[in-house]
């Protein structure tokens, strides 16, 4: 395994992290088992980060990777990431809270469903701009003071509000959509977003010395070949809310990774190997935070840590990208 470091956190992060959005029942490859081993043959094969949140599969995500975490006797081990600040009701209809209270409540929910009493990196998982920023940050910091948890990131914010963010409370990690085709894109699964990964993001990781973790990296598992024009999800996979992922727009996707598969061919490696590369060697990427749905797709992703991409390739790669850089 291979490891990268930043400034504003002490321990080294695994360039792979597991995103345990599937673990929860959403994806039509979820599976509970499933998960039991993924997370088991991870940390053997040496991934230390797990991102998860308490949104996903409506606090099952959370539930699996900590009974996983305390059965394998696993928790110092591994860098747990999760997040804060969405809730719903019977409807699962989310909504944005950033509140003071409600994160006194988030904080204490997380921790008894991973069964761990700090979390590593606790971020904001989106934008509440009905809370003040100030009344937000006071609560992060009584909380870290607390020893909850140890880094503070945050997910899917305004480069603005971050500097606000950072002045008053310090942020440690940042967390954006980014892979090939989605570049600096505007929104996702129909929710606007106030950031461009490229533009803006990624600058600012280097100016603060924040780690990265870059979500979405595989566009959920279209540049692995999962999608093509006649073959659809199961009605149950949440990947059908992701406008990107049928009609026209995923034909204009789908045109774009056939001549990334064609490239691939030329090369002798798969798409999933180059996507991975592309992104672990861009040097703000700290850990790429993909969801795998077996121990053989895992180890497929860590086979892409065997080699480079060499200079030549990555300008072959980023003309075929070229088109999708301001992709909205």
């Amino acid at each position: 395994m291979l490891y990268k470091n930043t400034k504003r956190i002490k321990e080294d992060i695994s360039v792979l992290g597991i995103g345990c959005w599937n673990f929860g029942g959403d994806w039509e490859t979820s599976d509970e088992r499933s998960a039991d081993r993924i997370i088991r043959t991870a940390v053997d094969l040496g991934i230390n980060l797990f991102d998860v949140a308490p949104v996903y599969g409506w606090f099952q995500a959370e539930k699996i990777l900590g009974q996983t975490l305390k059965d394998a006797n696993l928790r110092d081990k591994v860098i747990v990431a999760s997040k804060c600040g969405l809730t719903w009701g019977d409807d699962h209809v989310t909504a944005n809270d950033l509140s003071k209270e409600n994160l006194f409540k988030e904080i204490d929910g997380s921790l008894l469903r991973l069964q761990t009493d700090y979390i590593d990196i606790w971020q904001l998982h989106w934008p509440d701009h009905n809370t003040p920023i100030e009344e937000t940050c006071e609560a992060l910091s009584e909380i870290k003071k607390s020893g909850k948890i140890k880094y503070i990131g945050l997910s899917n914010f305004a480069q603005k509000d971050m500097v606000k963010f950072d002045q008053l409370v310090g942020v440690d990690v940042q967390q954006s959509l980014y892979n090939m085709f989605e570049r600096n894109a505007t929104s996702y699964h129909n929710i606007p977003l106030e950031y461009k990964t490229e533009q803006e993001v990624l600058p600012n990781v280097k100016k603060y010395g924040q780690a990265f973790l870059p979500y979405s990296p595989l566009f959920q598992g279209l540049l692995t070949g999962r999608f093509s024009k006649n073959k659809n999800l199961s009605k149950s996979d949440i990947r059908n809310e992701n406008p990107k992922l049928s009609g026209d727009k995923l034909e204009i996707y789908l045109d774009g990774y056939e001549k990334l598969e064609a490239f691939s061919k030329e090369i002798g490696h798969p798409t999933n190997e180059i996507v991975i590369n592309w992104l672990r060697q861009i040097p703000e990427v700290t850990s790429i935070i993909g969801g795998v749905s077996s121990v053989k797709q895992l180890k497929k992703n860590i086979d892409a840590l065997r080699w480079d991409l060499n200079e030549n390739e990555i300008e072959r790669i980023n003309e075929i990208i070229e088109p999708f850089r301001l992709m909205p």
